[in-house]
């Protein structure tokens, strides 16, 4: 809109309408004095019945200077009805300043004493010209030059001397040296001093830069000194502009000092793109004795389109526009609704989004040269980015206030929205996306629309069971990456976690995390079937970084990854947790194995910790069953089993002895590969150990087992049975050595 505005003011100041109310107003002049000099000449010429003369002269004089002076060929008076004709008549003005030369001629004239008209027979013509040195010169001397004359041509005109109303039906022609129109029909009503236009005004303005104004009718009054227009229009060579009715008002000089457009008030421009402004009035006002435009006020609702490739709306109650020197526009300030929106072309490689900035107020700042630099917001604000191809989601961004900035093309390219700004992102069928933040800076592509969001200073976020709090943020668009630092902290489904910073995906609705990182897993039920993770008290896990995915809830912790419930304590280089399954995996690495801590209980109920040690540990709460390969070593209070793998089955909850923080308690262990037993006095191999916790039991296979006793020296067989709370082993030979031997070794 204030770029149309600026196009517009050359419109105005160059005068094309001050000229026709100049014509108008030099009309009703020229005819005062047509009127006074036509009146006198029966009674100066002194004939009586039908009488005639030849070539004669009159004037009249003040103070030494002709006011006028009337020239005719020949006046013949009548004296049966009291007629008088005038031949080849003109008439010259000087006024009472000597600073005028005008003159008014025509072929003839008839003047009707009886009922005082005077009437023109034919064109009359009249020229108006300034002479600003008559003083310095002798009486009736007409101009050294003649500079811009007006020229007025009608017929058909009729003066009554009786009311002092002129009129004629006949058009009416002007012209200048710049200006050259018409009008059809003339009335003047000397009691009101109203002059009046009848219709088909038509003023055309020539130059480099052509205008053409046209009016169906127009009035011009002395008290107030103004014209109104009907049905004006002005049009230029790719602009133009009208309304249902324009009123100019005069400065004593009959300068415009301002103007008043209303109803169906249209501008329009062509080039270099469609613009197009509609309001309900627009009021000009121009600055004093120089040819610029001082504001524009746009009112009764404005609406301002652009089209083309840089498609742009507005909409406002009113919009005041500032002008500096030269018709610059310097401010725009737009009141009651304000909207500003942009529209984008849909791109099928990136999804671009038309923008729009509303607020109850905005003030639109300029630079030199027309272009929209600056916008700032009064009033509460927000702006909306919607898909330019109808799906996708809607973003509302709110504040205290906006500052927008744009670059040279006039395209919004930043704005920074403070205090208590808040970003909500809509998608039909999902939860809504809303952050909120002291501060909102919001970066813009052309073309595109948004690119990147920065929020500053509480930062928080919410989206369906997802929150997140920071003390700053930023989002990009094109990957939907929101980045977050400075104490940053996230809780989803019960899962809380914090680190230096994080990183949230919401294409995938993944999350990142580094440095110090901490996870906690709340409002855990406890699952009376379970056992390593069944219980109810909170699950820890900590770690250097961490990368979690929504559904299902499963997070990967990596660097000195440690996870704890209770006293069930993991810790593993890799640990990936699943949530919802309460179900894990634990990866080693060559210079770091997974640490498991367990329990068992013997006969009497004692308790004591087991810490196993492997490669790998895979658990699932469902199974109870804890698998651990590669190097696998269980470490207990009677000695150190090591394997290439085992399986360690768990007691589940229900029939535990132990408290809901106590560890899991194993009940049963299967090792496999290498297996090596060491224990007080006592040293077992072979490729298959099954120990059972609640019989301190032992049964060793394969290999084939052999057992070592540092008194009864080495024993081997098909398979050897021994136990953890007494000496007994039962040792079972093969179909070729059927015999059992048991032995008791001494301790």
């Amino acid at each position: 809109m204030p770029l149309l505005v600026s196009r517009l003011r050359r419109w105005f100041a160059a005068g094309a309408i001050a000229a026709v109310l100049l014509v108008a107003g030099t009309y009703f002049y020229a005819r005062q004095r047509v009127q006074n000099a036509i009146n006198q000449v029966p009674s100066n010429i002194g004939l009586d019945i039908q009488q005639s003369a030849q070539g004669f002269s009159i004037s009249r004089s003040e103070q030494g200077r002709t006011l006028f002076k009337v020239q005719a060929s020949k006046a013949v008076q009548f004296k049966a009805g009291g007629r008088a004709e005038l031949h080849d008549v003109t008439v010259t003005m000087y006024g009472r300043d000597a600073k005028r030369f005008d003159q008014i001629y025509g072929a003839d004239f008839i003047y009707d004493q009886s009922t005082g008209d005077v009437i023109a027979q034919g064109p009359v013509q009249i020229d108006l010209e300034n002479n600003p040195e008559g003083l310095a010169t002798g009486d009736q001397q007409p101009p050294k030059e003649l500079k811009n004359p007006i020229h007025l041509k009608t017929s058909g005109l009729v003066f009554n001397q009786k009311t002092g109303n002129a009129h004629t039906k006949e058009p009416v022609e002007f012209s200048t040296a710049q200006i050259e129109g018409s009008a059809s029909g003339v009335t003047y009503s000397a009691e009101t001093s109203q002059l009046v236009l009848e219709s088909n005004i038509i003023a055309d303005l020539r130059g480099p830069r052509p205008l053409h104004f046209t009016a169906m009718r127009g009035t011009i009054t002395k008290e107030p000194r103004q014209a109104v227009f009907d049905r004006p229009r002005v049009s230029g060579q790719e602009q133009t502009a009208e309304a249902q009715e324009a009123t100019f008002f005069l400065r004593d000089d009959n300068s415009i000092e301002r103007m008043i457009a209303r109803r169906e008030v249209k501008i329009a421009a062509s080039a270099p793109e469609r613009l197009e402004v509609n309001s309900g009035e627009l009021e000009l006002r121009f600055r004093d004795k120089v040819d610029e435009v001082e504001s524009a006020l746009f009112s009764g609702g404005v609406e301002a389109n652009r089209s083309g490739a840089d498609a742009a709306h507005a909409t406002a109650g009113e919009a005041a526009v500032s002008f500096g020197p030269q018709n610059r526009i310097e401010k725009v300030h737009a009141d009651h609704s304000v909207k500003l929106g942009q529209a984008q072309k849909p791109s099928a490689a990136d999804s671009a989004q038309n923008v729009e900035i509303a607020s109850t107020a905005m003030d639109l700042l300029l630079n030199g040269t027309g272009r929209l630099v600056k916008a700032e917001t009064a009033g509460p604000p927000q702006i909306r980015l919607m898909p330019a191809s109808g799906s996708g989601p809607t973003t509302t961004v709110t504040a205290a206030k906006f500052t927008a900035n744009f670059d040279a093309a006039g395209q919004l390219m930043q704005v920074h929205g403070a205090p208590a700004a808040s970003v909500v992102s809509a998608t039909s069928g999902h939860p809504d996306r809303t952050t909120t933040s002291d501060v909102v800076d919001a970066q813009f592509q052309p073309g595109r629309g948004i690119s990147a969001l920065m929020q500053q200073g509480h930062f928080s976020y919410v989206e369906g069971d997802r929150r997140a709090w920071a003390d700053q943020a930023r989002y990009t668009t094109a990957d939907q990456q929101l980045l977050l630092s400075g104490s940053p902290r996230v809780a989803e489904g019960g899962m809380t976690t914090t680190a230096d910073a994080m990183q949230l995906d919401r294409a995938s609705s993944t999350a990142v995390a580094s440095g110090n990182v901490k996870s906690t897993y709340a409002d855990l039920k406890a699952n009376a079937s379970g056992a390593l993770l069944a219980s109810s008290n909170p699950i820890h896990v900590t770690a250097q970084n961490m990368k979690a995915t929504n559904s299902p809830v499963i997070a990967t912790y990596t660097g000195n990854a440690r996870l704890w419930q209770g006293a069930n304590v993991i810790q593993a280089p890799i640990l990936v947790f699943d949530r919802d399954h309460r179900s894990l995996m634990a990866q080693g690495t060559s210079g770091k194995l997974v640490s498991t801590v367990l329990v068992q209980a013997n006969a009497g109920g004692k308790v004591t910790p087991v810490t196993i040690t492997s490669t790998k540990l895979t658990y699932s709460d469902d199974e109870r069953v804890a698998h651990f390969s590669g190097g696998v070593v269980a470490r207990a209070e009677d000695g150190t089993l090591t394997a290439r793998q085992a399986e360690v089955f768990l007691k589940d909850r229900g029939t535990s002895r132990q408290s809901e923080s106590s560890p899991a308690e194993l009940e049963r262990v299967v090792a496999e590969g290498d297996v090596v037993l060491v224990q007080p006095n006592r040293r077992a191999t072979g490729d298959r150990l099954v120990y059972s916790a609640g019989e301190g039991k032992y049964v060793l296979a394969g290999g084939p087992p052999c057992i070592f006793d540092a008194e009864r020296g080495r024993i081997t067989g098909l398979s050897l049975t021994f136990f953890s709370h007494d000496d007994r082993v039962l040792v079972e030979g093969s179909k070729n050595a059927p015999a059992v031997t048991q032995t008791r070794v001494a301790r």
